[in-house]
């Protein structure tokens, strides 16, 4: 079941850049999936800061390059959120 929800998900994808005549490459195993996590992971370490913004469902992240990166995601913001805090006096 789970195997389906990820392939519509890639085929998803995969249409919505077609209907603005953009290709799409799909990388799900092997040394493509492989090089992909690499490039991501040399990515991340680019990052100086984040800004969660977990009720618009959205993660701007701050490159040292002085680029910044937004990432639309219902799963993201909150990984990344930490749970609120209340102070006592």
């Amino acid at each position: 079941m789970e195997e389906n929800k990820f392939e519509a998900a890639i085929e998803r994808v995969k249409e919505l850049g077609a209907e603005v005549e953009s290709s799409a490459e799909a990388s799900t195993e092997g040394d493509a999936l492989a090089h992909v996590r690499a490039e991501l992971h040399k990515w991340v370490d680019t990052v100086a800061g984040a800004v969660v913004n977990a009720g618009l469902g959205r993660v701007t992240l701050l490159h040292h390059n002085g680029k910044e990166t937004s990432i639309a995601s219902s799963e993201l913001p909150y990984l990344l959120s930490r749970p609120a805090r209340f102070e006592t006096d």
